[in-house]
């Protein structure tokens, strides 16, 4: 039998596949689940047991979270990177990570084939094909939901084919969850008018009323929450719980594709929105004004890439040196007042805060010039725009 390893979640669509290669193709299965920070132990232990259910040869996960977090979660903090300034690249990074590690395990075990359950529509058919090909170009890519061009009914009726039971109401919304956010596909974000029931998120709101949260940034880096020090793994995590508990970071993300064509995506990022927001305002106050400038090209064009698939490609090595350097005063605390469904940011403590008042207070007082200095100063300013309007009397 030939060996082939499959990306598992034990949603619909790796079910499917699950089943497919085994029972129909024949194949010797390894599933792989590849946690970037979405599981948990209980969750983990039972995906195990439904994939062995599938008729599986072997079953295994890798846990990246830690190395997702360093090697990609941290530059997009630092690049405070929003995809359209709206989606925190939640299921676009962790792809990269999960495609990585999948390759790798692919090639430790001399598998055939690697197969993944993504459609022909989507951003992550490219995401894993373009990993797999760079990095195990000697193992062949299947994917049957991809080339048989499958609808979730079609599915769900083959699963019912073969006696596989499963939450048929919940599996109507596809879920990925990770450290840095969750999305939430269904019927709704084929349209370009539906919103996703509240009921379709993951996570639930369990307060009311108010919370303020203070964030401790060393060096762009979250390491602490309300006093109490922590990994900046742990910190998203923590922040996540807490803020989540007020349905926070709720939204529907409108992009272009890879493949060239417009779509939508439900999703819920608590921790990864405040953490971007709370990192910005922060770098407000400590960031010159050129620093800022060209943080947010480069930032902006990082994200994209990444969004895109092309993590490997050199150039983003380089950004990423130009990111963290620019963070060695992005140090302090950030103030975020939490509410039902909405976050406020209300201000920062940093000992290179540049509203230094020894210069003066905006629109109030001048300490470091006089008035005469400002007429001379705007004189001067206003001569390149003089002798354009001079020699230009038309326009």
């Amino acid at each position: 039998m030939k060996k082939v390893v499959l990306a598992y979640s034990g949603g619909l669509d790796t079910s499917y596949c699950a089943i497919y290669l085994s029972r129909v193709k024949n194949l010797e299965v390894h599933t792989v689940i590849v946690n970037t920070g979405g599981f948990g132990e209980e969750e983990l232990k039972e995906i195990e047991s439904k994939a062995h259910k599938m008729g599986i040869t072997h079953h295994v996960c890798l846990d990246e979270t830690e190395n997702f977090y360093q090697k990609c979660v941290r530059y997009l903090v630092y690049g405070n990177s929003l995809r359209n300034n709206t989606y925190p690249l939640s299921v676009s990074a962790e792809r990269i990570f999960q495609a990585l590690a999948i390759a790798r395990y692919a090639r430790e075990i001399g598998a055939d084939f690697i197969a993944h359950g993504s459609t022909g529509a989507g951003n992550d058919q490219v995401r894993f094909d373009l990993i797999f090909e760079v990095l195990a170009p000697e193992i062949g890519i299947i994917t049957p939901i991809r080339d048989m061009r499958l609808s979730r009914q079609e599915e769900v009726e083959f699963l019912k084919e073969h006696g596989v039971e499963m939450n048929w109401e919940k599996a109507k919304y596809s879920i990925n969850k990770g450290l840095w956010g969750t999305s939430v596909g269904g019927s709704e974000t084929l349209t370009s008018h539906s919103a996703l029931p509240g009921s379709a998120y993951p996570s639930q709101p369990t307060k009311d009323g108010e919370e303020r949260v203070t964030l401790r940034f060393e060096k762009g880096e979250l390491k602490g929450i309300n006093g109490k020090d922590m990994t900046p793994v742990k910190c998203i995590q923590t922040l996540e719980k807490i803020a989540s508990a007020y349905a926070v970071g709720r939204d529907i993300h409108v992009g272009d594709t890879i493949i060239g064509i417009k779509g939508r995506v439900g999703f819920e990022a608590a921790a990864p929105l405040i953490i971007l927001k709370g990192h910005q305002l922060l770098e407000k106050h400590v960031l010159t004004k050129w620093q800022q400038y060209w943080k947010e090209q480069l930032g902006n064009w990082y994200g994209m890439q990444v969004h895109e698939g092309q993590y490997l490609d050199p150039t983003l090595r380089n950004i990423e040196a130009f990111l963290e350097d620019t963070q060695k005063n992005v140090t302090g605390n950030v103030h975020v007042k939490l509410q039902p469904y909405r976050f406020s940011l209300e201000g920062i403590e940093s000992p290179h805060d540049l509203m230094n008042a020894t210069f003066g207070s905006y629109g109030e007082m001048n300490k470091g010039w006089t008035g005469d200095d400002v007429k001379s100063f705007t004189k001067v300013l206003a001569n390149p725009l003089k002798i354009y309007y001079a020699t230009n009397k038309d326009d």
